[in-house]
């Protein structure tokens, strides 16, 4: 059994949380997150392939737990539909933010979506875009625990990550469940407990599965503490 009275984000007890979770099933991590939150905690979602997993831990472990979504407004028909499917399935307490630009307008000042390889267009897009509405969600919904659906496998720049760190620009403690988590393990907990998948899924403010959108990555955080 875990012990669940981390309260410090030292780095000590941070390493020590992450030895004692290693090995421990994603719904025992997903109790212990919960448990250091004191009512604070939230998960954050964005309707990817395989998001139904942390979705379904979270609301067994808290029925009424905060998803936060940030709904850039580029999703395709089929991740609109999935994140429908996936709020009545599982009854969702989704808290969705939008940018305060829409897609049309954005389209209509900035043109296109840039590609892979336009790096500085790509952070732009993603400041405005995804950056600025969740940083207004977390200051309003003000979590101490951020549970993400982050996995070491899914690109290079997660590789120095691990299930427990802290995020000192949201001043909350950011635990990844199935950080070790592999697709067969993924689509093995989907059979178990009946859940949809999605695959038509893209996220312009990436271009590229191999790159961070900015949420974990510096750059990101120097944009958000900048006040985009």
């Amino acid at each position: 059994m875990v012990e669940r009275h981390y309260r410090s984000a030292t780095t000590e007890h941070i390493a020590a949380a992450n030895e004692q979770l290693r090995h421990v099933h994603p719904l025992e991590i997903v109790r212990w997150a919960i448990d250091q939150a004191n009512g604070h905690a939230i998960v954050s979602t964005n309707f990817r392939p395989y998001e139904a997993v942390i979705l379904h831990l979270c609301t067994r472990a808290q029925p009424d737990i905060p998803v936060l979504w940030v709904d850039h407004g580029y999703n395709r028909p089929a991740t609109y539909q999935h994140a429908e499917q996936l709020r009545d399935l599982l009854h969702l307490n989704l808290k969705a933010y939008l940018p305060r630009m829409t897609a049309a307008h954005r389209d209509a000042v900035h043109g296109p979506l840039p590609s892979t390889g336009q790096e500085a267009e790509l952070q732009q897009f993603s400041a405005v875009m995804k950056l600025e509405p969740f940083q207004r969600g977390m200051r309003e919904l003000a979590p101490t625990v951020w549970i993400t659906a982050l996995r070491k496998v899914q690109n290079p720049n997660r590789g120095g990550m691990d299930i427990v760190s802290e995020d000192r620009h949201f001043g909350a403690i950011k635990v990844n469940p199935l950080f070790y988590w592999s697709d067969l393990d993924l689509e093995a907990y989907l059979k178990e407990h009946n859940l949809p998948n999605e695959w038509d899924y893209y996220d312009p403010a990436k271009a590229d599965e191999k790159r961070e959108c900015g949420l974990h990555a510096r750059w990101g955080q120097e944009a958000l503490g900048s006040g985009i």
